[in-house]
């Protein structure tokens, strides 16, 4: 019989981590709290879990700079929650390596959707072709070294900016709405937040400047120009 796989719930407000624990263990996943950051870092570093929980506040030290240190040595998938439902707080999640994010109060019904999402997209990620690329115009973006180029110099994207770019692309000329883009990058198969998708496309767009080949289409989604256009801010 295969071992479980594991959740990190990093949460320093002893109800909330009781709750979330129990539904996550409810729903069949070995289960382990810890309420600072030290005691994260150092829970990571003894076994490292298939998935982490991370509140954004936390008594020692915050969850981005916890987030920042894990991505050093690891891309396990990191759920972070935060108390504040600004965009600023989930771009600088997003930007240090977040695979989602989750404002507080939240049904943890909805955690353990997105855990399962997370997990199974992550799975995934592994089939895909080591050898396959994309070249649109200055950009080349390669699915298996996972590397994104533009001219000679790197990009570094987070991790799901990268599936979310790699997506567009791979469907080039056709537009995705964001419950698509929530479906296929995501993998959640309910009404999930679709500024996810706006935020991450923000980020993109950042980060690739006049590279970015991601085009809005108002009121329904985005798409990639099957030719390089110069993409609009959003």
């Amino acid at each position: 019989m295969s071992q479980p796989q594991t959740v990190l719930v990093v949460e320093d407000e002893q109800s909330i981590a009781s709750f979330v624990s129990l539904y996550l263990k409810n729903a069949g996943y070995g289960v382990r709290a810890v309420g600072t950051g030290a005691g994260a870092l150092n829970a990571v570093a003894a076994e490292m879990p298939s998935l982490i929980v991370l509140d954004l506040n936390l008594p020692d030290m915050d969850g981005i700079e916890i987030c920042r240190r894990i991505r050093k040595s690891s891309d396990v998938p990191i759920i972070m929650l935060t108390a504040r439902d600004e965009d600023v707080d989930k771009i600088i999640g997003l930007e240090v390596g977040a695979d989602d994010y989750l404002t507080k109060p939240f049904n943890p019904r909805e955690l353990v959707a997105r855990v399962k999402s997370v997990l199974r997209r992550a799975t995934s990620d592994r089939r895909i072709d080591e050898g396959d690329e994309i070249r649109h115009g200055d950009l080349l973006i390669n699915s298996g070294r996972r590397e994104v180029l533009v001219g000679d110099t790197e990009i570094q994207l987070a991790p799901k900016e990268f599936d979310l770019l790699w997506e567009l692309l791979d469907h080039r000329g056709i537009v995705l709405t964001r419950d698509q883009l929530l479906e296929r990058v995501w993998g959640y198969t309910f009404a999930g937040d679709t500024r996810t998708v706006d935020v991450h496309v923000r980020q993109i767009r950042r980060k690739l400047g006049d590279a970015s080949p991601i085009v809005t289409v108002w009121g329904v989604g985005y798409k990639v120009a099957s030719e390089r256009t110069a993409a609009p801010t959003a």
